[in-house]
């Protein structure tokens, strides 16, 4: 069996019905959130580095096959893990990969890609302030 690793999912991958479609199916769905980070969403969700900035997420274990079948579907481009240091709700932090776009394209995000993450997010209980901040990428908001 191979070993799998926590991954900090942020974008339509929090989604687990995305995750499906590619049959990964995580064992486990932890939620967390990344500190030192705020979110963009032009036109597929990536990462910038933002000090006073925090991220909603979910911990999945994943085997490294398992996430280049995910990063590697054509309509994601290019993404690089990188580790990083989630926290999850009751304070334990936990050591992660997440991937980032080191130079995704710039673009308005589409309405039901922007759903693919807002209704996860709803249903995983993220901050009312989080949920606006994902809604703002929302087409003509």
């Amino acid at each position: 069996m191979d070993p799998k690793v926590w991954t900090f999912f942020y974008g339509s991958f929090i989604n687990v019905d995305v995750l499906r479609e590619v049959d990964f199916v995580p064992e486990a769905v932890l939620l967390a959130r990344l500190s030192g980070y705020d979110i963009r969403i032009e036109p597929l969700a990536n990462l910038v580095p933002d000090e006073a900035g925090t991220v909603y997420g979910i911990l999945v274990p994943a085997t490294h096959a398992e996430l280049q079948r995910l990063y590697g579907q054509g309509w994601v481009g290019t993404y690089l893990p990188h580790a990083v240091l989630a926290t999850r709700p009751d304070g334990a932090f936990v050591p992660a990969l997440c991937y980032v776009a080191p130079s995704p394209p710039r673009a308005p995000a589409r309405a039901d890609y922007v759903d693919r993450i807002v209704r996860p997010a709803r249903a995983y209980g993220f901050p009312a302030w989080y949920i606006a901040r994902l809604e703002s990428f929302r087409p003509g908001t």
